[in-house]
C-alpha cells in the first residue's frame, strides 16, 4: 500500500445483524436465525454494552469497499495465526472462521490443516461478499466453502458440529467476550482446537496520548476516541473462564509506518477498527483533530518523515476437552517433595 511500510515485530471485525434469510441472492448465504448456541453453560453472560453493533456492522460495510488487496500488516496476523495449524498432527475437516480477517484467512489457508468444508461468517452482508467474490482467486484448493451472515454473540452454529474455530482480529468488537468464546466452545467437537487473534491493550498507544494532550490543550477535558481492549494478563483468564482445555496465549507487537496521522485513519477505516464505543462524542472539534495530529507528529515522528502506529496482538489457543488430552494431576498427589529435589541436586553442585 503507498506509503506504508511494514512493522518491526518483536513478538482490527465485527458486528451485528442478525434477521430473516438473504432472499434472491445468487450465492450459498444464510442468515443466523436458527441455532444458535446456548451460552449459559453454567456461567453468567454479561449484561454490559460498550460497543454500538449496529454502527460496527456499518463500519465493516464500508471498510469492504475500501479495503486494500493483501494488506501486510493484516496478512501478518493472519499468517501467525495460521502457522499453529502447522504445529498439529490433527486434521481439521470442517472448520468456521468468524469475521475480522475473512478474506486474508481464506487466501493463505493454502492447505493447512486439510480442512474440507469452511464456513465464512461475518456481520456485515458486504464483507460476506467481498470474500464470495475473492474465492476465484483461491486456487487449487479444494475447499467446500460456505457463507454466512452472523454475530459473534449469537452464534449461529449447531453444538459439537465443528473441529476449527478460527477467529482473526474480530472478537475484540463483542461487548460479551467470555459468552462468545465459550459459544465458540461448545460449537466445537470434543478435541476441537480454538485459534483466536485480538488487539491487545497497547495497540495505537501513540494515537491516544496525541489524542489525549490535544483534547485537554484544545477542550480542556477528554472524551473516549479509542475503544478498550483486552490486556494480556487478561486473555488466559478469558480461555480458563470459556472453559478451554491446554490454554495457550501469546503476544506479538507489529510497529507499522505512515506518511501522516491521516494515513493511519484511513487505514483503520478500510480494516473496519475506527471507534463504535455507545459513549462516543459523535463530533470531532476541527481543531482539535490537526492538534492531535501535530501532536503525533511532534512527539513520535521518525527522522525519515513517517510516524508509528503500534499494534498488539495476542494470539490465543484453547481445546475442547477430550479424554485423550494430558490433564494435570490431582493436587497433592506428589510423591516426591521439591525440597528433595533441592538437596539432592543442590549437593552435586
Amino acid at each position: 500500500m503507498r506509503g506504508l511500510s511494514l512493522y518491526q515485530r518483536s513478538s482490527l471485525s465485527l458486528w451485528r445483524r442478525r434477521g430473516a434469510r438473504i432472499e434472491n441472492e445468487p450465492y450459498g448465504f444464510f442468515s443466523s436465525g436458527s441455532f444458535c448456541t446456548d451460552t449459559t453453560d453454567g456461567l453468567q453472560s454479561s449484561k454490559v454494552k460498550i460497543f454500538d453493533r449496529h454502527l460496527k456492522r456499518k463500519q465493516r460495510d464500508r471498510a469492504a469497499w475500501l479495503m486494500r488487496p493483501k494488506d501486510s500488516f493484516v496478512d501478518a496476523v493472519a499468517e501467525n495465526l495460521l502457522d499453529r495449524l502447522e504445529d498439529c498432527k490433527k486434521l481439521f475437516p470442517s472448520a468456521l472462521c468468524l469475521g475480522g480477517s475473512l478474506e486474508a484467512i481464506r487466501r493463505l489457508l493454502r492447505g493447512r490443516g486439510a480442512i474440507e468444508k469452511l464456513i465464512m461468517m461475518d456481520t456485515s452482508y458486504d464483507m460476506i461478499k467481498l470474500c464470495k467474490d475473492a474465492e476465484k482467486d483461491v486456487h487449487n484448493e479444494k475447499i467446500e466453502t460456505s457463507y454466512m451472515v452472523g454475530d459473534e454473540e449469537f452464534l449461529p452454529v449447531k453444538e459439537s458440529s465443528l473441529d476449527l474455530v478460527i477467529s482473526c482480529l474480530g472478537l475484540h468488537w463483542t461487548n460479551d467476550l467470555p459468552g462468545a468464546m465459550i459459544q465458540c466452545r461448545l460449537a466445537l467437537k470434543p478435541d476441537g482446537l480454538f485459534l483466536g487473534a485480538i488487539l491487545g491493550g497497547e495497540t495505537l498507544k501513540e494515537l491516544r496520548i496525541a489524542c489525549t494532550v490535544a483534547q485537554m490543550e484544545r477542550e480542556g477535558g477528554i472524551s473516549p476516541r479509542i475503544s478498550p481492549l483486552a490486556q494480556v494478563r487478561d486473555a488466559g483468564n478469558l480461555l480458563t473462564r470459556a472453559g478451554f482445555a491446554l490454554p495457550g496465549v501469546d503476544v506479538d507487537e507489529y510497529v507499522v509506518k505512515y506518511q501522516s496521522a491521516l494515513e493511519l485513519i484511513e487505514h483503520l477505516r478500510s480494516m473496519g477498527e475506527t471507534n463504535a464505543l455507545l459513549q462516543r462524542n459523535n463530533m470531532l472539534n476541527r481543531e482539535t483533530a490537526l492538534a492531535t495530529a501535530a501532536i503525533y507528529d511532534s512527539m513520535f515522528g521518525a527522522e525519515d518523515g513517517t510516524i508509528p502506529a503500534t499494534f498488539q496482538v495476542i494470539f490465543m489457543t484453547g481445546w475442547r476437552e477430550h479424554s485423550s488430552q494430558q490433564k494435570a494431576k490431582r493436587r497433592g498427589s506428589a510423591n516426591v517433595s521439591f525440597k528433595d529435589i533441592q538437596e539432592q541436586f543442590g549437593s552435586e553442585n
